[in-house]
């Protein structure tokens, strides 16, 4: 067996989105490549407690939902009782397809893999130590730090029982309950109250703003509130904060701040991330974590030292897996090719997976007004197109926002089934060069018919008639 080396051309540390981009760029670039994984398995939290779990859970829970609503059903046949342990095994299966790949990516490109957990004994070095207490150095002449975040925790509230989970641990419950609290209303939360809902569960959702994903065009973030109260039947509370926990035998019993008491068999905690930063001895390199443990990065994705790259969660904003693997590449471009096109990933879309789907690009209408933007509103409602009668699928809209003369797209904002995959016909677009980038492209182009892509014709037309 071939004995691993000391010193490689770039050490990566995790092996999640943003760690695989990184490392395959660099291989391919002909650069010797190590990344360092704290856990038994590649893929970092993404892979095995964050995107594919909660998506593949998504996934199997939209499937039982549509099932109970088909229009067959009651005549022909009828949806069986879903169960945790039906849940565990979609999940197990998507995550070991997934681990089986990206092992695959690495010996296929020859990145080493080293299970461990890094940190830092000076700024050329690290000392990897694994859960037997064994250790060792490496060496490298650059760095790209890519160890995610986790679930922030207060330190008042008693995680050590099943009763209060966080979204690293709510999979490994061992029965659905019958009422579940989810504190913090951003993406995690609201996809798991959608989620749970759809499985019969009585949620409450805790929102501590005003309303629902506040970065969100505010039609479609009303939209989602007012989905989620009549469809389904969440009880959502707006700007309400936290003032302690209570866990008893039959529950838990969360007290707000307004005096409101929220009693439930579970409470799933999901406000706010923290980087993975914590005893990887970067504050004796001089490189600053700030109070979320995330740290500061220029354009290049250069922490204070050079030639210390950070990307993905880490580095905070937007925290997205699609985000973290583009930053990631630009990382291991800027080192092995000296230059990273950053343009590249200013403009991503944001996909938030409730039910329905909700995907947006772009200024929204609130943005657009500060600005001072001459803009134009071009709406499509899914009720109104035959595709989305035929699956029945009616929930939902396109809206485009464009200029009112150089009619340039300046915003796409979906609020319906698949809208994760409706919205990218309209980034293409939205990413050519003017004058293409204007919305006479879905005015003058023949879509498929029925299909939900007709949708961007429909909205093209609605906005272009307001003129």
């Amino acid at each position: 067996m071939e004995l691993l080396k000391n010193h490689f051309d770039v050490i990566v540390i995790g092996s999640g989105p943003g760690g695989e981009g990184a490392s395959i760029k660099l291989a391919k670039a002909g650069k010797s490549v190590a990344i360092i994984e704290s856990d038994a398995l590649v893929g970092g939290g993404c892979t095995h407690m964050g995107t594919i779990p909660s998506k593949t859970l998504i996934h199997v829970v939209r499937q039982y939902s549509e099932e109970k609503k088909s229009r067959l059903f009651d005549r022909v046949h009828h949806p069986v009782k879903i169960t945790t342990d039906d849940l565990m095994a979609a999940i197990k299966d998507v995550v070991g397809q997934q681990v089986r790949d990206r092992e695959g990516f690495y010996e296929r490109n020859r990145v080493e893999v080293i299970e461990g957990f890094a940190s830092f004994v000076d700024p050329h070095s690290v000392d990897v130590s694994d859960e037997s207490g064994n250790s060792r150095q490496f060496t490298a002449d650059y760095f790209v730090i890519s160890s995610g975040s986790h679930p922030y925790r207060p330190e008042d509230v008693d995680f050590s029982t099943p009763r209060v989970v966080d979204s690293d641990t709510i999979l490994q419950m061992s029965e659905l309950p019958a009422t579940l609290t989810v504190y913090g209303a951003g993406v995690i939360g609201c996809e798991y109250a959608s989620a749970f809902s759809d499985l019969g569960v009585r949620v409450n959702l805790i929102n501590t703003r005003e309303r629902l994903l506040e970065y969100l065009d505010e039609e479609i973030s009303n939209a989602l509130s007012y989905h989620m109260r009549d469809e389904q039947g969440i009880l959502i509370r707006q700007n309400e904060e936290y003032e302690r926990v209570e866990v008893n035998e039959d529950g838990v019993i969360l007290h707000l701040k307004t005096g409101k008491v929220i009693k439930s068999d579970m409470l799933l905690w999901a406000n706010g991330r923290t980087g993975n930063s914590e005893g990887m001895g970067l504050e004796a390199l001089g490189i600053a974590i700030d109070h979320r443990g995330n740290l500061g990065v220029n354009e290049a994705y250069q922490t204070a030292l050079p030639h210390i790259y950070a990307v993905g969660d880490i580095v905070g904003f937007p925290n997205l897996a699609s985000a973290a693997y583009d930053q990631g590449r630009f990382a291991g471009a800027h080192i092995a090719e000296g230059y990273c096109d950053e343009r590249l990933v200013r403009d991503i879309p944001t996909g938030i997976y409730t039910s329905p789907e909700i995907s947006c690009l772009g200024g929204t209408e609130r943005e657009l007004t500060e600005q001072r933007i001459p803009y134009e509103v071009g709406h499509s409602f899914f009720r109104n197109l035959a595709r989305g009668q035929i699956t029945a699928h009616k929930a939902g809209m396109l809206k485009l926002l464009f200029h009112r003369e150089t009619l340039e797209i300046l915003g796409i904002h979906c609020f319906g089934q698949n809208a994760a995959e409706i919205l990218h016909i309209g980034q293409a677009i939205m990413a050519q060069p003017a004058p293409h980038n204007n919305i006479k492209y879905f005015i003058n182009t023949t879509f498929n018919y029925p299909t939900m892509a007709e949708a961007y014709r429909v909205a093209a037309l609605n906005g272009f008639n307001r003129l």
